[in-house]
């Protein structure tokens, strides 16, 4: 599978519009929402305000990111204003399952991340209770930093951990993911790829995602 979902992060809020009518024209597969609440992460970025015109305005399904505390408190509120799947950080709960429980309950699916200092072996108990695995390939929080080499062998890890259960699990691959690296992180097992500035940030954005899809 190789899906590409842009990072609205990286879209012209002052033309958001035209953004998210570029993103129905494209080959992109999904909109990656990327939520930050300053305490998780340094970055402040958009909550459920901004929520209703991505609905709005995006035809494709909205892939929901919280970095944030306390995600409990918000996943069921995200589900409402129409997110497709919601993922929220294993290091900053004590107890996944609940959350998860309460996103499954809204019938929206479900991910689990991990930033990049996390042992990624600590998802593997998880891996046969969510729809998704995210793996950050930057720390969480801001945009533009290169990609970790060293996420292509946790890539790899996960894969065959899936595939040693026999589970449909999906691994998506956010930072640093570009034209020129894509290849080799499908090749690796991913199956969806979050892009921020390698899409908006180039002049013909609608290349670039096909070019990553290639």
């Amino acid at each position: 599978m190789k899906l590409i979902a842009p990072s609205v992060l990286s879209a012209d809020f002052g033309h958001l519009a035209q953004d998210l009518e570029m993103i129905n024209r494209s080959d992109a597969d999904w909109l990656h929402v990327d939520v930050m609440d300053g305490t998780f992460v340094p970055n402040i970025s958009f909550g459920f305000p901004l929520m209703k015109p991505f609905k709005q305005y995006c035809t494709k399904p909205l892939d929901v990111h919280l970095m944030i505390v306390h995600p409990e408190k918000y996943v069921e509120r995200f589900c409402d204003a129409g997110a497709w799947s919601v993922g929220f950080h294993l290091e900053a709960v004590d107890n996944p399952l609940p959350i998860l429980d309460m996103i499954k309950a809204k019938g929206v699916r479900t991910c689990l991340t991990i930033n990049p200092d996390i042992d990624v072996k600590r998802l593997v108990p998880y891996l046969d209770k969510v729809d998704m695995i995210l793996l950050m390939s930057v720390f969480a929080g801001f945009g533009g930093q290169k990609f970790i080499p060293e996420t292509m062998e946790k890539i790899r890890f996960i894969k065959s951990e899936i595939e040693k259960r026999g589970l449909k699990t999906l691994i998506e691959i956010d930072g640093g993911v570009n034209t020129e690296n894509a290849a080799e992180l499908f090749a690796a097992g991913a199956d969806v790829l979050v892009a921020g500035s390698a899409v908006f940030g180039t002049k013909d954005p609608e290349k670039a995602i096909r070019v990553m899809k290639e």
